[in-house]
């Protein structure tokens, strides 16, 4: 597909400033030119970047900025973007991240039955989320129903079934482990993760960062996850939603709230994390999810928590200040936490600034990487990151009023 910029936002060159404007424009060619490629089936296949992977996940950040355009064509898109992601769940809803075909490429072929298709097989319950989160918005922006097709009908029964079985998690169920690799890159206890106790909540191997889960309840996941079985579209909307989505809201105030705010992961065994981690979903960003309000006193303690020293993971440097991950090394943080920041509120200055203060982090190269050094830039990780150039887009369109 070759669209324009213009194309895409008609009348935008117009509305920003010069720099900004060809940080957008280079963004935006990047994805449709560098980052997309076609299946033998005609449907987009949305690398990470450096990666030559679709996560279910950040494909849906990839190409949510979008959903500001009203081009037929980038609607045709963004329905067969949905369309891909729920094919990849059908083939292994366990898999977070898939192959273009069935080549058999991967990180590591960590259980002897993976599908070649399968990039990576780990369970993270944000991918499900992420999913759903894009079929619905497709539908309320322009009010189509392609994408809801028998694929989507499957996929959200089998997600039901899988929901029920995990939160009743069998530690036998789903096992990993990966010979050889740092304690953040696999489960602990033999592979089946740390014990947990029945809250209603969904178990989640693994966090949005692809880091195994310390307790197996991701409490931001779990939120999202809850929400978007909430809003499923009214003619594919069913009572096993409402009813998971009842029984996960009902163990994060029973279980999730701690010392007046959010925890980031509990194990229903009085075992949690006070922490917040850069990627999406994340506690700082479930306004931004329209998972909660960003007015919500919860919220709102929960926020000053994560952004101040009491989370391990906020770092302060000469260049920026915030969260950063136990992905990335210490005091590195992510240009996605901070333009989620900013998008998670209302301050039209914050979100100037912001820009500003990812500008001029990029070390020169024109690109947002995965993280980068508070006291210097130069220092970063991932040369290229398609996620988190796409939620810089997204910031800029947000504080220009273009979306």
């Amino acid at each position: 597909m070759h669209l324009s910029t213009e194309d895409i936002f008609p009348g935008v060159k117009a509305r920003l400033p010069e720099d900004r404007y060809h940080r957008l424009d280079r963004a935006l060619t990047a994805l449709f030119t560098r980052t997309t490629q076609y299946t033998s089936d005609g449907l987009p296949f949305i690398i990470t970047g450096d990666i030559p992977a679709m996560w279910l996940r950040d494909s849906t950040w990839q190409v949510k900025p979008l959903l500001g355009s009203n081009s037929p064509d980038i609607i045709t898109f963004l329905i067969n973007v949905s369309k891909a992601q729920f094919k990849y769940f059908l083939i292994d809803p366990y898999a977070n991240a898939f192959n273009p075909e069935a080549n058999g490429n991967c990180w590591h072929k960590d259980f002897k039955d993976q599908s070649p298709w399968v990039f990576e097989r780990k369970f993270e319950l944000d991918s499900w989320a992420s999913i759903l989160y894009l079929a619905r918005k497709i539908y309320e922006t322009y009010g189509v129903v392609e994408h809801l097709d028998e694929n989507f009908n499957s996929a959200i029964e089998l997600m039901f079934k899988l929901a029920k079985q995990e939160q009743q998690h069998d530690s036998n169920s789903y096992v990993f482990m990966r010979k050889n690799a740092p304690d953040n890159d696999y489960l602990s206890h033999d592979g089946k993760g740390a014990p947990t106790g029945y809250t209603g909540m969904v178990f989640s191997a693994f966090r949005p960062s692809d880091d195994a889960c310390k307790y197996g309840y991701l409490v931001p996941a779990n939120i999202f996850f809850a929400s978007e079985l909430r809003h499923l579209p009214s003619h594919v909307a069913h009572p096993t939603a409402r009813l998971i989505a009842g029984e996960i809201e009902e163990g994060i105030n029973k279980y999730a709230l701690k010392d007046g705010v959010l925890a980031y992961e509990v194990d229903g065994l009085g075992n949690y994390e006070l922490i917040d981690d850069a990627n999406t979903p994340s506690l700082l960003s479930l306004p931004f999810l329209d998972a909660m309000s960003s007015e919500d006193g919860l919220y709102q303690r929960t926020r000053s928590m994560v952004l101040s020293e009491a989370n391990p993971y906020f770092y302060k440097g000469k260049w920026a200040s915030g969260i950063g991950s136990a992905h990335t090394p210490e005091d590195h943080i992510w240009p996605i936490a901070l333009a989620m920041q900013a998008l998670t509120s209302d301050d039209k200055d914050l979100q100037l600034q912001t820009l500003t203060i990812l500008e001029e982090t990029d070390a020169g190269t024109g690109n947002m990487h995965e993280s980068f050094h508070v006291d210097d830039p130069r220092k970063f990780t991932r040369e290229w990151f398609s996620w988190s150039d796409m939620t810089y887009v997204d910031l800029l369109l947000t504080a220009y009023s273009l979306s």
